[in-house]
């Protein structure tokens, strides 16, 4: 029985039915409109294919006969062939505007048309038989006069007979054609009053719409936002309810329980928001103090080095002149010693000088400006041509501009490509190349050499900071070069690596952003130093 308690159907339910009831009708009313739209198609078919072509063809018919008549007196008077023309002509006109006519007709035409076009090749076969032909025969039998004797002694009855025959066919194919022209604006009427009640279903069923969803949708709406509003301003102890729609009900039923969780859950976090600040005050406290200890272990990494300065070279000075005043004047014993003080006095320097370089990176900043990474390999190849040698050869090629520090990015480069010079093979002339693509949202740098290369197990190690490979006989240095190279490029915001899918020598791997108002270039000619 629920069925036809429009009170409890849903909302959903009621737009369906009454979307369906609509359809019905206007389907209906589509199917009367296909019937007559092929109606009225069938008749101008019948106006437009049918009867103009047959009012033209009769009309022809009309000035066929009219020349079979001329031809036939000329020939009758002169006895010449070429006067016959005009009639074989109008005969084959004849034929064709007869048959042309039949066809159009078909087998189910007009009846009075098509009687009358019978009578029409009646008469023009008895016109044909008791006055052409036998002019016809005269002529070329007897000579034109006895041709003219038959033409005087026969009654222009017939032709009148057979013009009236052709009047009549033409009276008949134009009350066809009024009948069509009928038919069409009887279809057309038909239409319009289809489409009227179309439009006048279509707005009934809109209206009826409109006010189902005002009724069921929109006032029961705006009632649940005001209580919904009301719940959010701060008062949770509100009823919801809702007068609408059967849907609308369960929304609201829902609602209200939602309220009746919020407010029995309020309290909880309440007092969990109140742990959550605490916790994120203690986290402030901690951040700013790992700020604070970052800022003075940097500060203290600076003073440290730069303090130390002035006694090592003290220290370094007068081991220096011991060296040279009391070289040979003592045993072999204590000119090794001096060596020895010197050596690991200058190494001190070389470390501390390292260490302060190191801890200026990011510190001392001059900002960042746009690099041309060409014109800074060009001036790291003329700083190491000396150490270089002649036999050296340093490629690159597809380098971009990038955005940073260019000081910073001339120690970077002058670093991995010092590496690589140092760490040479034996009596083999060292190359070193270094490329630039564009991967994703940022450059990939790689500088590649023919030198001895790094084992796979060490490719984590050889960006701590003085972390050697080989012993410090074996190769000079401190150690600190791939250190400060890391955090010249983790500075710019990019990643360094080590590149291991190589066959011989060292592949290293970095990238820097492409920052905002850089494009990409056009590839650039390889260039070698």
């Amino acid at each position: 029985m629920n069925l036809f308690r429009i009170s409890t159907w849903t909302l959903r339910r009621r737009v369906a039915a009454l979307c369906l009831a609509a359809g019905i009708v206007l389907g209906a009313l589509g199917g009367v409109a296909a019937l007559t739209a092929a109606n009225s198609n069938e008749h101008v078919d019948t106006l437009v294919d049918r009867t103009g072509p047959m009012r033209t063809a009769s009309e022809s018919l009309t000035t066929a006969f009219v020349d079979q008549e001329t031809g036939i007196r000329g020939y009758a008077i002169s006895g010449r062939d070429a006067n016959l023309k005009p009639y074989t002509d109008g005969l084959a006109a004849q034929t064709d505007l007869i048959a042309q006519i039949d066809r159009l007709l078909g087998p189910d035409g007009d009846p009075g048309a098509r009687a009358a076009l019978a009578e029409v090749q009646q008469r023009a076969d008895a016109w044909r038989s008791a006055v052409a032909l036998p002019v016809i025969d005269a002529v070329r039998t007897d000579g034109p006069d006895a041709a003219q004797a038959i033409i005087d002694a026969a009654s222009t009855s017939r032709f009148d007979a057979l013009r009236a025959a052709v009047g009549e066919l033409q009276q008949q194919i134009l009350a066809l054609r009024q009948r069509s022209v009928e038919a069409v604006r009887q279809s057309s009427s038909t239409l319009v009053g289809v489409m009227i009640a179309a439009a006048v279903i279509i707005i009934l069923a809109g209206g009826a719409l409109l006010l189902l969803l005002d009724r069921l949708v929109s006032r029961p709406v705006v009632e649940l936002a005001e209580q919904v509003r009301g719940v959010a301003d701060g008062d949770f102890d509100r009823h919801i309810s809702s007068r609408g729609s059967p849907d609308l009900r369960r929304l609201a039923a829902d609602i209200d329980g939602m309220r009746r969780q919020i407010a029995a859950e309020l309290g909880e976090v309440r007092a969990a928001r109140s742990q959550v600040e605490w916790v994120n005050g203690q986290l402030k406290v901690q951040t700013e103090e790992l700020t604070r200890s970052n800022r003075d272990l940097e500060q203290f990494a600076y003073v440290a080095s730069h303090d130390l300065q002035e006694p090592l070279r003290k220290v370094a000075s007068f081991c220096q002149l011991l060296q040279r005043r009391y070289a040979g004047q003592l045993d072999e014993r204590a000119d090794q010693y001096i060596a020895f003080a010197v050596d690991g006095a200058q190494r001190m320097q070389r470390l501390i000088n390292d260490l302060l370089a190191f801890s200026r990176i990011g510190r001392l900043t001059a900002g960042f400006t746009d690099v041309d990474l060409n014109r800074v390999l060009t001036e790291v190849s003329s700083q190491l041509e000396t150490r270089a040698g002649p036999d050296a050869e340093i490629t690159w090629s597809d380098l971009p501009t990038v955005e940073g520090e260019e000081p910073l990015l001339t120690t970077l480069f002058v670093n991995l490509i010092g590496n690589s010079l140092k760490f040479r093979r034996p009596d083999v002339p060292p190359m070193i190349e270094i490329r630039g693509e564009l991967v994703g949202d940022e450059w990939q740098i790689n500088v590649r050499d023919n030198g001895i290369g790094i084992e796979p197990e060490f490719a984590d190690k050889v960006f701590v900071i003085f972390q050697r490979l080989h012993a410090r006989d074996a190769y000079e240095g401190t150690g600190i070069g791939l250190a400060i190279v890391k955090k010249i490029v983790e500075y710019h915001g990019g990643r360094i690596w080590l590149d291991l899918d190589v066959a011989e020598g060292t592949s290293i791997n970095f990238t820097l952003p492409l920052l905002a108002g850089i494009s990409s270039p056009e590839p650039l000619k390889e260039v070698t130093a």
